[in-house]
């Protein structure tokens, strides 16, 4: 017979929620014993750790094995972590579909790119626009494989993402690319000719670099969408 009882461990996971809004509990603190908090909660130590498996695959705890001060779990802030997954396995589903991902991804980084040319100079900014630019030197290597040059690639988006200074579309941003991983690897490994497409990529990451160094936020929208269009376009997953 069906009900609507809450599952037992969904107390863990109310207990925790209410200890991090109030302060009493912050990143880097241990959670206590599986013993101690089946007693406080009256149900099973399975039910803890179904508790904890949760709160691992939603990015806010880390869990160790074993005993000794290292055992246990202790709180993290991986936001992105659980809303990947959970993009991830919608895509697989078809439910999402890449396109829409992709599309969603431009209207929050074209924002994000205006947001970040209008920022004023500071050490800061100058500080991640040279760790972006580092990231293009790499990426200028010809016999750099693919899979490190799409690593440098979301480094650098993410980086000009954090300019506009919202962690929340930042996290968005890093879980949507992570969402759509598969199919970049997918297009990069039916591109027959890698180098041609990557001399391509390289041009647009300079242009979008130098018009957000430079203030100009309506060049780098323009230059981002091209972007991101021209690749996506290569695999068929977005209208063009």
């Amino acid at each position: 017979m069906l009900t609507d009882q809450p599952r037992a461990y969904s107390v863990v996971l109310e207990w925790l929620e209410a200890r991090l809004r109030s302060g009493e509990i912050s990143v880097g603190d241990k959670l206590p014993g599986e013993r101690q908090l089946a007693e406080d909660f009256s149900i099973s130590r399975a039910s803890v750790r179904e508790a904890i498996r949760v709160l691992d695959a939603m990015g806010l705890v880390r869990s160790s094995t074993g005993s000794g001060p290292a055992a246990g779990a202790v709180v993290i802030s991986e936001p992105s972590t659980a809303l990947s997954w959970a993009l991830r396995m919608h895509v697989a589903t078809r439910s999402l579909p890449v396109g829409d991902l992709v599309e969603t991804r431009l209207l929050l980084e074209i924002q994000s790119a205006v947001q970040a040319a209008a920022a004023e100079d500071s050490p800061k900014r100058y500080e991640t626009l040279a760790r972006a630019e580092r990231l293009l030197d790499l990426m200028d290597d010809p016999d750099l494989p693919a899979g490190e040059f799409h690593h440098y690639d979301t480094q650098f988006h993410l980086l000009l993402v954090s300019l506009a200074g919202n962690v929340v579309v930042e996290t968005i941003m890093e879980s949507l690319r992570q969402a759509t991983i598969g199919y970049v690897q997918e297009t990069v490994s039916d591109v027959e000719d890698w180098p041609s497409v990557s001399v391509v990529l390289r041009r647009q990451h300079r242009q979008i670099l130098q018009a957000v160094r430079e203030h100009r936020g309506s060049d780098a929208a323009a230059a981002l969408r091209e972007h991101i269009m021209w690749f996506f376009e290569l695999s068929g997953q977005v209208r063009s």
